[in-house]
C-alpha cells in the first residue's frame, strides 16, 4: 500500500474512534457493504469520489486523505499485518485447508479458480452455547481456465 493510503487509513481509524462510529454506520452513510467499506477505507480499493467526500465529511478527514481514498491501490503483501493473531489465523486456516478447498473446487466446478475480484465477503456472529462463532463467508465467482 502506498504511503498516502496508509496515512489515510490511520487518520480514518483515529477519526472513527474519536467520533464513536462503527464500521457499519460508516458503510450505511455511503451505501456500501460494511466489509467492502472497511477494506476500502483501509486502502485496498479505490473509493468513488462521492463516497470519499461523504466519509471525509463524516470523519473530518484532511483533503489529502479524501484524495488518497480515491486512488487505485497497490495490493502488495501483508507486511507486519501477517503477524497479527487474527490475520495469522486466516493464513493458518488456508495453509491447513487450502489444498482441500482447491480439490473440492476442482471436483465441483472443474479446472479453474475462485475470483477475488468478482467477490463478496460477509462477516457475522452466530450464537453458540460453547461461545459465539465467527462466520466468514468468501463468495467468489468461478473462473474456468480456457485453453
Amino acid at each position: 500500500m502506498n504511503e498516502a493510503k496508509a496515512k489515510a487509513a490511520e487518520e480514518i481509524r483515529a477519526a472513527k474512534q474519536r467520533e464513536g462510529l462503527s464500521w457499519a454506520e460508516i458503510a450505511e452513510a455511503i451505501g456500501k457493504p460494511k466489509e467492502w467499506t472497511v477494506s476500502a477505507l483501509l486502502g485496498q480499493h479505490p473509493v468513488p469520489e462521492a463516497a470519499a467526500v461523504k466519509v471525509g465529511e463524516l470523519l473530518g478527514l484532511s483533503d489529502e486523505s479524501v484524495q488518497a481514498l480515491q486512488r487505485q491501490p497497490y495490493r502488495t503483501g501483508l507486511g507486519d499485518a501477517a503477524n497479527d493473531p487474527t490475520i495469522y489465523r486466516f493464513i493458518e486456516a488456508i495453509n491447513v485447508y487450502g489444498p482441500a478447498i482447491k480439490e473440492l473446487i476442482h471436483e465441483e466446478f472443474g479446472d479453474g479458480i475462485m475470483s477475488a475480484i468478482n467477490f463478496k465477503l460477509d462477516v457475522s456472529r452466530r450464537p453458540d452455547p460453547s461461545g459465539d462463532r465467527v462466520v466468514v463467508t468468501l463468495d467468489g465467482k468461478f473462473l474456468d481456465y480456457n485453453w
